[in-house]
């Protein structure tokens, strides 16, 4: 009987083994080492790699811009998304319609996505001409929002469906004693709703916060950066360290290790909140 749990759990364990353990112990080797991606491992140099990280003139920029881009994408998202979701909670004529509709982009790959709006926001564009604009990335602030637009686009359908999900999960009759309590619609919204859908909420802000603080793609393909480098991202500055430039491995891997003990932290931050909420 041990040995049948053993050879059931064996996959499992052997995926982690592959794709996280072994990965992870090769990055952290080569943080503490002056690795470099044409002529390899030149030897241990630690810690140079992670004092470098911190002198990099990008660094500093990157963060403050991804910290900006993740508040301003998950506010707007659970945002719209519980808008959504409260729109298609009940069964009426249009509701498969309007759950199809906002589901469909979600369908899509972001760089799909990403391509898809980059043709939109070329100042070649049909709407761009029709309406007189030139670009939607040519400023900072332009960038930014056009991007958020896209991940707004792109995503709002996957978490108004999480919160579907969270909303049919709560019993009717606490909104029908809420309404014989005299309870408004507003005030329902407020102490029946809320509480209860704190669950999907927080998974929602979760996997948001997470996403946004590994932003790579969109901006990659929108703005490489741009610009003058006022759009880039932790992970991009992890790619330009890596392949691009400097080509140094070694010091794109300490700023990956400082990436992951960042999300652990806030993960973990975040889910006490949600456990201490709810006890």
């Amino acid at each position: 009987m041990k040995f049948k749990g053993w050879a059931y759990a064996a996959p499992t364990a052997l995926f982690v083994l592959i794709f996280f353990v072994l990965p992870i112990a090769m990055v952290t080797r080569m943080s503490v080492s002056d690795w470099r991606l044409l002529t390899g491992n030149r030897g241990f140099n630690a810690p140079e790699n992670f004092q470098d990280v911190f002198d990099d003139r990008l660094f500093g920029p990157a963060i403050w811009f991804t910290l900006k881009y993740t508040v301003v994408t998950t506010v707007i998202l659970l945002a719209l998304a519980l808008i959504l979701a409260l729109i298609v909670q009940e069964s009426s004529r249009w509701t498969g319609f309007l759950r199809t509709s906002f589901l469909v982009p979600s369908a899509l790959g972001l760089a799909s996505a990403s391509l898809l709006f980059y043709a939109l926001y070329s100042p070649q564009s049909t709407p761009l001409e029709f309406l007189g604009i030139e670009s939607f990335l040519g400023t900072p602030n332009a960038a930014l929002w056009s991007t958020v637009a896209l991940i707004v686009w792109r995503f709002a359908g996957f978490y108004m469906l999480l919160l579907l999900v969270g909303l049919q999960a709560i019993p009717g009759d606490v909104y029908e004693a809420a309404r014989l309590d005299g309870a408004s619609r507003f005030q329902t919204f407020r102490y029946v709703t809320v509480p209860l859908l704190r669950s999907s909420l927080a998974l929602c802000a979760i996997l948001c916060v997470t996403g946004s603080m590994l932003a790579f793609d969109q901006f990659y393909i929108l703005t490489k950066g741009g610009p003058d480098n006022s759009t880039i991202t932790v992970v991009q500055l992890i790619y330009n360290m890596a392949f691009y430039g400097q080509n140094n491995l070694g010091r794109a891997a300490a700023l990956s290790l400082l990436v992951l003990a960042t999300l652990l932290i806030v993960n973990v931050l975040q889910f006490r909140g949600l456990r201490d909420k709810e006890g």
